[in-house]
C-alpha cells in the first residue's frame, strides 16, 4: 500500500469549546514557556531511554542531546531529541489521548483560578503549549524498537489531526513548530538562547541551540559538597545573581527524607531592611526551572535568601492557595528552616571573631527569624550577638546576665542612639555598668520580645530610670543648710521646680556620679515604649513626651553647685537663666526639643555667655 494510502485523518475528541483559542488567551504573557514544556519533554524521552539501556543492556552507545534549530526561510523551529521515540500508536495514545487530556485539563483550571498567575510553572500543558506560538505543528518520530516504523503526525491548531508513515532513519523525535506572525522572535538565535538559559540551563542531558551546548548538565546543588570548593559556589552564585555582591556564606541540601530535595541557599548582604513579600529562591523539578517567585515554599523570614530549592516530589501543577495547605510544603519549609538555624549555630560557635563581622548583615534576618518561627529562636538565642560598652565589643545575653550577676536584679540597660544618649552612656561607663547598643529599628520589636520569651530579663534604657549605682547617696547631701529647714537638694528641686512651671513634668535631684553632667530627662521604659508606639501610629506626630517625664537635676554637677552658690548669694534671676539653660540641655538630649523653642535658646545662651565674661573681668 503507497503511503499516501495509508494516511489516516482524525479528530481529537475534546469537552472544552475553543481550546486552542484558549491556550493562545490566557498563556499570551509567559508563551516563551512552550521551549520549556517541549524540551523537557525532549529529555524525558531520553532518560526513558538510558534508563532502558542501563536495565535491558540495549548496548545503546549514543551521545545523548537535545538539538533546537531554526530554519528562518521556511519559519519553522524544531526541537529533536535521539530519546526512546514513539510509534504510530504511541502517537495516538500520547498526543491524542493523554497529552490533550492534561491540556484540557490545565485549561479548564487555568480559566476557574482567580489570579492565572497562580498555577506555578504552568506545568501540565505540556506538548500543546506549542500552539501558543504555533499555527501547525508536526512530530517526526521513530521508535528504539527494531524494525520499528517511522510516524508523520500533524495539526494546524484544529480538533482534527493527520497520522502516517514516514521515513526517518534514526530513533528519536523532531518536534517541528511553524511559527505564526505574532512569534516570529523565536526564529533568532539570541531569543531562544535567553529561554532555554531561564528554563533549561540546568537539565541533565545536553541543550544544543545550532550545535552549541548551552546549558550546564550537573548543576552545583546535584554535586556532593566534599567535592566542591568555595569558589566553586561563588561562582555559581555569580552566574545564578551577575549584578549582586558576593554572598556571605552558604549551605547546600542534600535531604532525601521524608521527602526528595537538593539545593543551595546563600544568604545576601541583607543589612537592616529586607522584603518579605517576594522570593528570591529559585524552583527547580528535575533540575527544569519551574519559578523564581514562590514565596510559598519557604517561611516568610527566609525569603531575602538567595539560591536554588530542587524539589521533584513536588506536586507543581497546583495552585498557590493550594501549595499554602499542602502538608509537604510545610515539611520542607521546617527541614530547610532547620538547617539554615544549624548553619549559623555552627558558625558562631567555630568563629566567633569571623561571626561578629558577618552579624551587621544577618542580624535583622536572625531577629525576625527568631520572632516568627519558635523553633528557629530555641536554637539561635544563645547566639544573638549585641554590641556593647564591655570588653570585646560583642557579647550574648547569657554572658551580660552572668557578668551582671544578682547586681541589677535581671535588668539589662541599652541605648538606642550613642549620640542623644552619650551622657547617659558616660556615666554609665564612668561607673563600669555595661550597656548594650541596640540601635536598628527591629530592636525596639525584638527586645519585647525577649521579655516575653525570657521573663526573668527586663529591658531598660539608659535614659529611663537612674540605677543606684550611679548616686552618690552619702549623708552630706541631705544636710540642713537654711533656715527654713530644707537640705540643700530640697531647696533645689523646689526652686526647679518654680523656674521651669512645666505642671507635668516632674524634678527630683541626684547627686550623680558625673560632675559634667547638668541633668537628664528620664521616663519610665513601659511609658516611653507606650509613647513610642503612639508616635509610629500618628506617623510621628507630637505625644506630648514631657507630661510622662522627670527632669532629674544632678546636684553633684558644676551647674547644678553653681545654682546653689547663686541662691546663697541671692541671685535669683541668674540660677533662674541656668536652670532653663539646664532643662534646655536635658530635651535636647532627648529629642524633645522643637524649633519653636530655638529662638529663646540662642538668646538665653547669648546671655549666659555674657556672664561668663562678667564674672571673668571681675575675677581680674
Amino acid at each position: 500500500m503507497a503511503e499516501q494510502e495509508r494516511v489516516e485523518q482524525g479528530s481529537i475528541s475534546i469537552h472544552t469549546e475553543n481550546i486552542f483559542p484558549i491556550i493562545k488567551k490566557w498563556l499570551y504573557s509567559e508563551h516563551d514557556i512552550f521551549l520549556r514544556e517541549l524540551v523537557s519533554n525532549a529529555v524525558d524521552a531520553i532518560s526513558k531511554l538510558k534508563h532502558l539501556n542501563a536495565v535491558e543492556g540495549l548496548g545503546l552507545a549514543d551521545e545523548f542531546a537535545v538539538d533546537v534549530r531554526v530554519d528562518e526561510g521556511a519559519g519553522t523551529l524544531t526541537i529533536s531529541d535521539n530519546g526512546i521515540g514513539m510509534t504510530a500508536d504511541e502517537i495516538r495514545r500520547y498526543i491524542n489521548q493523554i497529552a490533550f487530556s492534561s491540556a484540557e485539563e490545565f485549561v479548564s483550571r487555568f480559566k476557574d483560578a482567580d489570579d492565572p498567575a497562580e498555577l506555578i510553572g504552568h506545568f501540565g500543558l505540556g506538548f500543546y503549549s506549542a500552539f501558543m506560538v504555533a499555527d501547525r505543528v508536526e512530530i517526526r518520530s521513530r521508535s528504539y524498537l527494531e524494525d520499528a516504523e517511522g510516524a508523520h503526525w500533524s495539526c494546524d491548531g484544529t480538533t482534527s489531526y493527520e497520522l502516517r508513515p514516514f521515513p526517518k532513519s534514526e530513533r528519536g523525535t523532531d518536534v517541528v513548530l511553524h511559527l505564526n506572525g505574532e512569534s516570529k522572535e523565536f526564529l533568532k538565535a539570541d531569543r531562544l538562547r535567553q529561554v532555554l538559559k531561564r528554563y533549561c540551563n540546568f537539565l541533565p542531558v545536553p541543550i544544543r541551540l545550532a550545535g552549541e551546548q548551552v546549558n550546564d548538565c550537573e548543576p552545583l546543588w546535584s554535586r556532593t559538597p566534599g567535592d566542591l570548593k568555595d569558589e566553586d559556589y561563588l561562582e555559581f552564585y555569580r552566574k545564578l545573581y551577575p549584578l549582586s555582591e558576593d554572598p556571605l556564606f552558604w549551605i547546600h541540601l542534600n535531604v532525601d527524607f521524608p521527602f526528595n530535595l537538593k539545593g543551595i541557599i546563600y544568604f545576601p548582604r541583607i543589612g537592616h531592611e529586607f522584603d518579605v513579600t517576594k522570593s528570591h529562591i529559585k524552583l527547580f523539578c528535575n533540575q527544569v526551572f519551574v519559578t523564581d517567585n514562590c514565596p510559598e515554599l519557604l517561611p516568610e523570614f527566609l525569603r531575602p535568601l538567595q539560591g536554588c530549592i530542587d524539589a521533584p516530589d513536588l506536586p507543581l501543577n497546583v495552585s498557590r492557595s493550594y501549595l499554602q495547605q499542602e502538608p509537604q510544603v510545610r515539611k520542607i519549609q521546617e527541614v530547610v528552616s532547620g538547617r539554615i538555624a544549624g548553619k549559623i549555630a555552627d558558625l558562631a560557635r567555630k568563629d566567633r571573631d569571623a561571626f561578629a563581622g558577618i552579624w551587621e548583615n544577618i542580624h535583622t534576618f536572625i531577629k525576625y527569624g527568631m520572632m516568627q518561627d519558635d523553633k528557629f529562636c530555641d536554637r539561635l538565642m544563645d547566639h544573638v550577638l549585641y554590641r556593647t560598652t564591655g570588653e570585646g565589643g560583642w557579647t550574648t545575653l547569657t554572658e551580660y546576665l552572668d557578668r551582671a550577676g544578682e547586681k541589677h536584679a535581671g535588668k539589662v540597660f541599652y541605648a538606642n542612639d550613642e549620640v542623644a544618649q552619650a551622657q547617659c552612656l558616660r556615666l554609665f561607663r564612668g561607673q563600669g555598668i555595661e550597656v548594650l547598643i541596640l540601635d536598628t529599628l527591629i530592636d525596639s520589636h525584638f527586645v519585647q520580645f525577649l521579655e516575653m520569651k525570657r521573663g526573668e530579663v527586663k529591658f531598660v534604657r539608659v535614659d529611663a530610670e537612674i540605677d543606684q549605682a550611679l548616686v552618690d547617696s552619702s549623708s552630706e547631701n541631705e544636710l540642713v543648710t537654711s533656715p527654713d529647714g530644707k537640705s540643700d537638694k530640697e531647696r533645689l528641686a523646689d526652686f526647679v521646680t518654680r523656674t521651669l512651671e512645666q505642671e507635668k513634668v516632674k524634678v527630683r535631684v541626684d547627686y550623680l556620679r558625673d560632675e559634667q553632667l547638668p541633668g537628664l530627662l528620664v521616663v519610665d521604659e513601659r511609658m516611653r515604649r507606650i509613647q513610642d508606639m503612639s508616635r509610629m501610629i500618628s506617623g510621628g506626630k507630637d505625644v506630648h513626651a514631657l507630661d510622662q517625664a522627670t527632669f532629674v537635676v544632678n546636684g553633684a554637677s558644676n551647674a547644678g553647685r553653681r545654682v546653689m552658690d547663686l541662691l546663697r548669694a541671692g541671685n535669683t534671676e541668674t540660677a533662674e537663666l541656668l536652670v532653663r539653660h539646664m532643662f534646655d540641655l536635658a530635651c535636647m538630649a532627648h529629642q524633645e526639643f522643637d524649633g519653636a523653642r530655638m529662638e529663646a535658646f540662642l538668646e538665653r545662651s547669648s546671655r549666659l555667655l555674657g556672664l561668663v565674661g562678667v564674672e571673668g573681668d571681675q575675677g581680674r
